[in-house]
């Protein structure tokens, strides 16, 4: 009771560091202050005579403090892709600094990045700049140069396109370096040693921190850096209308985070887009320790010849270790850095579906009893979840047997309908040598050690409790094969997991969290790899779920902490939200800035995690829910039941009708999760990413993009009775309820009631649906298509349909059908994408699915009527009836198949 009280409280900022209480930052936030005061820069930090050179595809130098005289390795490696990457650290340090967090994030373990050819690139020294030059056709595609400068005095590093600063690197002179050293006899306060509350961080490797400034010229906007709840375009820490701390990268459990705050909440992601009417760039500074980000807006003036965005980032420990991406376009930035990290894979199919949660539900009376709520007022839904009270105690892995009898046929009554289940599985093991899976655990030498070697101890939801060491790879082979069906008693293979208070959450733990000092394998502090832990048990998690069926199949996993590379593993979400409008509202800069730093399977909590939602609140949320990426209402234990069902009319019917409009949208956001796998783009776009020469949308986090054929403008205020819609660029936009036209640029208020929802299609593009209801996503596989056109003011439109098995991993080996769709002088045509190999497995595939058709095409925006069309099929030729209204044609079921190359024409 003691922790569920803890739970439930209000965030306490006391719990938690600022960056003064944090020695390291401090340091160098105040270095970075006396620095800015300098009237030339300050740095101390020189490249030594001599030492650059150029070979192959890096530019090597040695760099040196003229006060401590400790040499330092720094090497700019250079990718075809136009990406530039710059590692500093000491040439010979006095013990190895943590590197390991490249293979835990890059591709490959960074093994597979491809490098520019040495005879691509030119290398001009001159009175003590060095230029490396190649050209950016070759790299990017486009028709931009690159160029990277380096100064001697002081040591710089900018990245030029077409000549002119894009990125630079300690152009502010904020550089500093902290090599490892012997601990002195008088230390100075908060390098060897440091306290905060009750707590103390013996350090024992001393100061190990760096920083760097790092600016975006001729930047307006800078947005990523997830998790906090800043808007979308992050605002200040320094200047005017500035936050009072910077941006804190540390994964920590925050309860009831407050808004507009960059606090470190769950997750971190050290991925910075910045952008301008004329381009976009990107820094991905690659390090797992405790980082803080200071942003300061500049403007051009007398002392300075041009505007933009200056950072400053600070990390504790590690390898500095920072990627440029240049660009120069925000579809670059997004590929750029989904090569280096692999973007989003195609999920589960069922994963895409509506997810039922609480904490808890009671019993398998009470899961099934929900299951058949939602059957008789006809919702669909794919998966119900249990939280942590399922369990024996908080034994993971286990059921408790008075509540969960049978828990295989419970899942197996689910399943009839196509319905799975979730359980939770947390990282701390309960100590319990009765307990079956810490006994193994600890037998087997698995557990985080505290820095004494014994193993770390603290508390969480079954009270005292160890850590698996996610580091060790014993450890996660381990935790994988508990996954497995003969393992997991009470398991099949219709449930799938939920990793919660991964970050990790340690109850009576400095900042709710682990000791920096604890020990991971290999000898490396928590300090060092904090950030990571989290994706790595996730990592693991998932692992084991693919393992246990063969062959494998595509896992679903939940995860709370996140880091860059955690897309691969499965979904995240915001964490624990409340049920307020303000947080209603916050939840898409959120869930936009997780997409924008390719996290692109992410949610938040529908209806509000604490607090009783009223009504129209919850209502509003499911309207809005419905178009996050991963959809999920939850609440927690203290609260009131609020299945839709029990709000009674007309908001059932509301929530209802939002939700069926995820089912009819499936494909498209399947289709949409295909274009992410290949290309790195968000699922749900900023507005400026659409229309990155829009300087009036930069900072826009209310309305956004679902792709680039969706518009949403939600509702986010209570009793609202209009909301304001800013219809962007020379387009014709429809509304996709009414097929009303609205011929952009335009900007317009819309009057609102409860049941209204504010969803436009963009004019050129193509929407496949799939209209018949179900109660899950699993009765839809094999389920006509239902075609949207909506013409653009030229009279075309296009799109794609992509659809595979929604499970297995055979789309890799061509096992899929993607069409693409183009209409064009009234005529709609489908062919094979570029990607359509005629192999045996797609041949195989699309047998299966030649049943499969397409039952109605409607099209939007013509200009004229039609009363026939032509449908040309293979040798096959027939005409159809046409019917038109007001605003569109519809051609009933012109029976072509999904498989088929085929165009029908209206006449």
């Amino acid at each position: 009771m003691v922790l569920l009280a803890q739970a439930a409280q209000a965030v306490k900022r006391e719990d938690f560091k600022t960056c003064d209480q944090a020695a390291f930052c401090k340091r160098h936030r105040q270095f970075g202050e006396k620095a800015a005061q300098e009237t030339q820069t300050a740095t101390a930090y020189a490249v030594v005579g001599g030492s650059v050179h150029l070979d192959q595809h890096t530019l090597a130098a040695v760099v040196e403090n003229q006060a401590d005289g400790v040499p330092l390795q720094v090497e700019v490696t250079f990718l075809a892709s136009g990406v530039v990457r710059m590692r500093v650290q000491e040439e010979t340090p006095l013990a190895p600094r943590y590197d390991d967090t490249q293979k835990h994030v890059l591709r490959d373990e960074g093994q597979s990045l491809v490098y520019a050819r040495g005879e691509d690139l030119q290398l001009v020294s001159e009175a003590g700049v060095h230029t490396v030059s190649y050209d950016g056709s070759t790299a990017v595609g486009s028709n931009a140069t690159f160029s990277v400068r380096m100064t001697e005095r002081p040591w710089t590093l900018t990245y030029l396109v077409d000549g002119k600063p894009s990125v630079q690197l300690n152009t502010k002179g904020f550089f500093r370096f902290e090599h490892l050293r012997h601990k002195p006899e008088d230390a100075p306060e908060g390098e060897w040693e440091e306290r905060f509350g009750s707590w103390t961080d013996t350090k024992p490797r001393g100061p190990e921190s760096f920083g760097m400034d790092i600016g975006f010229a001729g930047a307006e906007h800078v947005y990523g850096i997830p998790e906090h709840s800043s808007p979308l375009s992050l605002r200040a820490t320094r200047g005017k209308d500035a936050y009072d701390q910077p941006y804190r990268l540390y994964n920590l459990d925050v309860f009831e985070y407050e808004l507009d705050n960059p606090m470190a909440l769950y997750g971190s992601v050290p991925l910075m887009l910045a952008h301008s009417a004329d381009a976009t760039a990107g820094v991905l500074w690659l390090n797992a320790a405790e980082t803080w980000v200071d942003v300061e807006h500049v403007r051009s003036g007398l002392f300075r010849r041009s505007a933009g965005v200056d950072t400053h980032w600070i990390s504790e420990a590690g390898v500095l270790d920072v990627f440029v991406l240049p660009g120069p376009h925000a579809r670059d930035v997004f590929a750029q850095y989904a090569e280096l990290v692999t973007p989003t894979p195609l999920p589960r199919e069922f994963a895409l579906g509506y997810h039922q949660c609480r904490w808890n539900y009671l019993d398998a009376a009470d899961v099934l009893g929900v299951s058949a709520g939602l059957h008789t007022h006809e919702i669909p839904y794919d998966v119900i979840w249990l939280d942590i009270e399922h369990t024996d105690g908080k034994r993971y892995f286990t059921w408790d047997a008075a509540k969960f009898p049978d828990p295989i046929a419970m899942q197996h009554t689910l399943a009839q309908d196509g319905h799975r289940l979730v359980t939770v599985v947390d990282p701390h093991v309960k100590h319990d040598p009765a307990y079956a899976v810490w006994s193994d655990a600890n037998a087997r030498g698995l557990f985080v050690k505290a820095r004494d070697g014994t193993d770390f101890q603290g508390w969480c939801w079954p009270g005292d409790s160890n850590w698996l060491d996610c580091f060790n790879p014993n450890a996660t082979a381990w935790l994988g094969e508990q996954y497995a069906l003969d393992r997991y008693n009470g398991s099949t293979t219709s449930l799938f997991v939920w990793n919660d208070m991964n970050e990790p959450s340690v109850f009576n733990g400095p900042e709710i969290t682990m000791d920096k000092d604890a020990v991971h394998h290999g000898g490396w502090e928590h300090r060092q790899v904090h950030n990571v832990n989290g994706m790595l048990y996730h990592k693991a998690t998932s692992d084991g779920l693919r393992a246990r069926e063969t062959p494998a199949l595509r896992p679903f996993v939940l995860s709370r902490a996140y880091f860059a590379g955690s897309q691969r593993y499965g979904a995240i979400w915001t964490g624990d939200n409340t049920a307020t409008w303000e947080h209603l509202r916050a939840s898409v800069p959120m869930v936009l800035s997780n997409n924008v730093a390719g996290i692109h399977f992410v949610g938040a909590d529908v209806g509000g995690f604490f607090g009783n939602p009223d009504s129209q609140l919850l209502t509003r949320w499911y309207q809005l829910g419905i178009w996050y990426p991963f959809f999920r209402a939850h609440a927690h234990i203290d609260t009131k039941r609020r299945e839709p069902w029990l709000l009674g009319e007309p908001y059932l019917t509301h929530i209802r009708t939002a939700i069926r409009q995820r089912y009819r949208l499936l494909p498209y956001l399947y289709t949409l999760f295909r274009e992410t796998s290949l290309t790195g783009l968000p699922l749900l776009r900023p507005m400026w990413v659409e229309f990155p020469r829009e300087t009036s949308l930069f900072a826009e986090d209310s309305a956004f993009m679902v792709g680039s054929a969706i518009m949403v403008a939600p509702v986010t205020t209570a009793e609202a009775q209009s909301v304001r819609v800013v219809f962007p660029s020379h387009e014709v936009w429809y509304d996709m309820h009414s097929h009303a036209a609205y011929s952009a640029p335009l900007t317009r208020q819309f009057a609102v009631q409860l049941a209204d929802t504010l969803v436009f299609a963009r004019g050129g593009s193509i929407v496949p649906t799939r209209e018949r209801r179900r109660r899950s996503s699993a009765l839809m596989q094999r389920d006509p298509f239902t075609l949207y056109v909506y013409a653009s003011r030229t009279g075309s439109a296009s799109g794609q349909l992509y659809v595979d098995d929604g499970e297995s991993y055979d789309y890799e080996n061509g096992s899929f059908i993607e069409r693409d769709l183009i209409f064009a002088n009234a005529t709609l045509e489908s062919r094979p994408s570029v990607r359509t190999d005629a192999s045996g497995e797609q041949s195989a595939f699309a047998a299966a699915m030649a049943a499969v058709r397409i039952e109605r095409v409607v099209v939007v925006g013509l200009l004229r009527t039609f009363t026939t069309a032509t449908v040309v099929e293979g040798d096959h030729e027939r005409s159809v009836d046409v019917s038109c209204g007001d605003t569109e044609c519809t051609i009933r079921d012109p029976a072509v198949h999904i498989t088929n190359d085929w165009a029908i024409r209206l006449a």
